[in-house]
């Protein structure tokens, strides 16, 4: 189910776009991972270039936001909206591309730092009312965690056991879907009005609201004329346009495919997400 279109101003931050543009702010990607995993996080760094990663079909839209903090701890988060039972083979795909992402060749495997794959889900994945479900690799027969340093983390924000969770979790993952200043008001969350703050930043620009706009409209126009560009190659390539100057070139896209063409190699799309 594709998600119904709603203004900007609207937008909830259980919205892809919105929760990209607000994790691309190294002091709200943050709070939400001590938020979301309830532990300290130091200084982190987002990996802007890998921010925005969309579906090729047009079903849905996947999002993936890296970070890394300042004792090398790996982080990938990614807003979920459709319920597939795939989700469990996704995070494990996502912790090997980290993994692979991480060494360079010949480097040896004790190289390899913790990571953590974290999806944000709006509703319960496996259907047990837990609002964070934390998944290591443990032995069976003596019950010892591997060691590996790999964490998978489903988070839920349909959850039922908020006696079993830090109260600022509960706050987090209902101002994902209500992320409104009523909702705000009411929680007296600091970290959540912080939150909320960027939101509300990234709501009164011009600038954001333009690049969000442009997007729903390129990808409805591919809809509506067929051409199987896919998804992630058209929002990487509108932020990269956006990000060098180019931004008021974009309406070109879908008018002149010579143009599509060049630009696509221009920033090395050519094959992305295919």
């Amino acid at each position: 189910m594709r998600e119904t279109s709603t203004s900007f101003q609207d937008l909830n931050l259980s919205n892809y776009f919105l929760f990209a543009a607000a994790a691309e702010d190294e002091e709200t990607s943050r709070l939400l991972l001590e938020m979301l995993l309830g532990i300290k996080v130091g200084k982190v760094k987002v990996s802007v270039e890998h921010s925005f990663l969309y579906s090729s079909d047009f079903r849905s839209v996947r999002l993936d936001v890296f970070v890394s903090d300042e004792v090398e701890v790996r982080y990938n988060m990614e807003m979920e909206n459709q319920d597939r039972e795939s989700l469990p083979q996704r995070s494990r795909y996502h912790q090997a591309e980290m993994d692979v992402m991480a060494l360079k060749p010949g480097e040896k495997f004790t190289r390899l730092k913790p990571v953590y794959v974290i999806f944000i889900c709006t509703f319960d994945p496996f259907g047990k009312g837990k609002y964070r479900y934390t998944f290591e690799n443990r032995c069976r027969e003596a019950d010892f965690p591997l060691g590996d340093g790999a964490v998978r983390v489903f988070l839920n924000t349909k959850g039922t056991n908020e006696a079993e969770v830090p109260r600022e979790l509960v706050n987090l993952l209902h101002y994902v879907e209500n992320s409104t200043d009523e909702y705000v008001g009411e929680v007296d969350d600091p970290n959540v009005s912080r939150i909320h703050g960027r939101v509300q930043e990234l709501k009164r620009s011009r600038e954001w609201e333009a690049r969000y706009m442009q997007f729903q409209e390129l990808l409805q126009e591919q809809r509506q004329e067929g051409i199987q560009l896919g998804t992630e190659r058209i929002l990487k390539l509108t932020m990269a346009m956006s990000e060098a100057g180019e931004a008021d070139q974009i309406s070109r896209l879908s008018s002149d495919p010579t143009f599509l063409e060049a630009m696509l190699a221009k920033y090395h799309l050519q094959d992305v997400g295919e």
